[in-house]
C-alpha cells in the first residue's frame, strides 16, 4: 500500500465517522471574547481559567523578559538554555506546591511521558484510571511497565490490582481533576492505599494547579496532602497560569533523579526564558486572595445555581470544566452548532477523546464571564436542547 493511499484511506474513515477533525483560526487574543473565523463569539471552550492569557501584567513581564533575553533560549537546559528566570521559575513553583524542589518541561504532554518512564520500566507496573488524559495514558504504554487501567476513582478495583501485582515497582497514576468530566480523584484514598501497597503515586494536576486551594496550589492543597501523600506532582502553566510549558515537583532526589533519566528534558529546547517570566508574574497574580480565583468559584457557583434551576443536567462537578453528557454524537454537533450560531463558543467532545456513547458538551468557565455571559450561555442551551429534543 502506498503512504498516499493509507493516509486517505484512514481519512475517509474518520469522514464517514463524521469525526474529522478541523482547525479554526483565532484572530485575537485568548479570553472571554475571540474572533474565530472571522466571527466574534463568547469562549466557553478555553482552559483559560484565570484569564490571564492576556493579563496586562503577564503580557508586560513577557515583553521585558523578551527585550532582555531574546526569544528563544538557544539550547537545551543542560547544555545552556537553562536561564536565571527558569532557575527562578523551579524555585517559586516547588515554594508555591509546598515540594523540595521542581522541574520545568516544554509541555505537559512531555513531562508525563518523560516521568513515567523514568520511573518505570520493563519488570514494573503502571496502573492509571481509566478515564486519564492522553499523555498519562501513552506514558504508560510507552514505559514498557506493565499496564493496567483501573474503572474511573474505583480505589477497590486498583486495590485488587495492586494486591495481585508481583512487579519490582509499581507506579499509581491519575489525573487531579478530570478534563472531560471535571471531577476529583479521591487522592487521599489512592495516597493511603499506595502507602498500603508500597507504591508511587503520581498526580496530573494541569486543572486544579491554580484553581484550587487556599493559595491557588492545586488538588493536593485542597485535600491537605503533602509531597509524602503525593510524591510526584505534574502541573500545567498552559491553563490556569495563562502561559506555556510544564512543572514536575517532589523530593530532591526525585527531582535530581529526573534531571538525569527523563529524555523529553534532557533532548529537548527548554522554554524561552520570557516564558518562564510570564509565568512568574501569572504566579503572583493567582496567588492573590481577592484576585481572578474568587471571582472563578464565584463564577463556577452561579452557573451551577442557574442550571439546576433551568432544569439542566450537568456532570456532577465543582471545577471549572462543567460537561453535559448527550450521549449521541449527531446530537452534540447539532446542539454545539447550534449555539455557534448564537455567538457562543462551547467545546463539542466526541470519541475517540471520550468512549463510545459519552459524546457532551465542554462548558469551560473564567473568571472573566460575567453573569449576563453564563445567563445567554444557559437560556440559549436550554431552548437549543429543547428544540432539538422535538425535532
Amino acid at each position: 500500500m502506498s503512504l498516499e493511499h493509507f493516509c486517505q484511506s484512514r481519512l475517509l474513515k474518520r469522514q464517514q465517522q463524521h469525526r474529522l477533525r478541523q482547525r479554526s483560526v483565532l484572530a485575537s487574543s485568548q479570553g472571554v471574547h475571540v474572533r474565530l473565523d472571522g466571527r466574534d463569539f463568547v469562549n466557553f471552550s478555553s482552559n483559560d481559567y484565570l484569564g490571564l492569557a492576556a493579563h496586562p501584567d503577564v503580557t508586560q513581564a513577557f515583553k521585558e523578559a523578551a527585550a532582555q533575553y531574546g526569544v528563544g533560549s538557544g539550547a537545551s537546559h543542560l547544555v545552556n538554555g537553562h536561564s536565571v528566570l527558569h532557575e527562578q521559575l523551579e524555585q517559586a513553583l516547588a515554594e508555591f506546591t509546598g515540594r523540595d524542589k521542581a522541574l520545568l518541561f516544554s509541555t505537559g504532554y512531555m513531562a508525563n511521558l518523560g516521568v513515567i518512564s523514568a520511573l518505570v520500566g520493563r519488570g514494573d507496573a503502571v496502573f492509571e484510571d481509566r478515564l486519564n488524559h492522553a499523555s498519562l495514558l501513552d506514558g504508560g504504554l510507552l514505559s514498557a511497565a506493565r499496564f493496567s487501567r483501573y474503572r474511573h476513582n474505583d480505589v477497590g478495583h486498583l486495590a485488587e490490582q495492586l494486591s495481585s501485582s508481583s512487579a519490582r515497582n509499581r507506579l499509581v497514576v491519575t489525573d487531579g481533576v478530570f478534563s472531560m468530566d471535571g471531577d476529583l480523584a479521591p487522592l487521599k484514598e489512592l495516597s493511603l492505599l499506595a502507602r498500603q501497597h508500597d507504591a508511587w503515586l503520581l498526580v496530573d494536576d494541569a486543572h486544579g494547579i491554580g484553581v484550587l486551594g487556599e493559595n491557588g496550589a492545586g488538588c493536593c492543597e485542597y485535600l491537605c496532602l503533602g509531597q509524602d501523600d503525593v510524591p510526584v506532582l505534574v502541573g500545567t502553566l498552559g491553563k490556569a497560569f495563562g502561559s506555556f510549558g510544564a512543572f514536575v515537583a517532589g523530593r530532591e532526589s526525585l527531582i535530581d533523579m529526573l534531571l538525569q533519566y527523563t529524555r523529553p528534558y534532557i533532548y529537548t529546547t527548554a522554554l524561552p526564558p520570557a516564558v518562564a517570566a510570564a509565568s512568574l508574574a501569572a504566579l503572583d497574580i493567582l496567588r492573590q486572595p481577592e484576585g481572578p480565583r474568587l471571582q472563578l468559584k464565584t463564577n463556577i457557583a452561579c452557573f451551577k445555581n442557574r442550571a439546576q434551576a433551568l432544569g439542566l443536567d450537568f456532570l456532577p462537578s465543582d471545577s471549572a470544566i462543567q460537561p453535559i453528557v448527550l450521549g449521541d454524537e449527531q446530537r452534540v454537533i447539532q446542539v454545539a452548532g447550534a449555539l455557534r450560531d448564537a455567538g457562543l463558543l462551547v467545546g463539542m467532545i466526541r470519541p475517540p477523546t471520550v468512549p463510545e456513547g459519552t459524546s457532551r458538551l465542554r462548558v469551560t468557565l473564567s473568571a472573566q464571564h460575567t453573569e449576563a455571559d453564563i445567563d445567554h450561555l444557559l437560556t440559549s442551551l436550554g431552548r437549543t436542547l429543547t428544540q432539538v429534543a422535538h425535532a
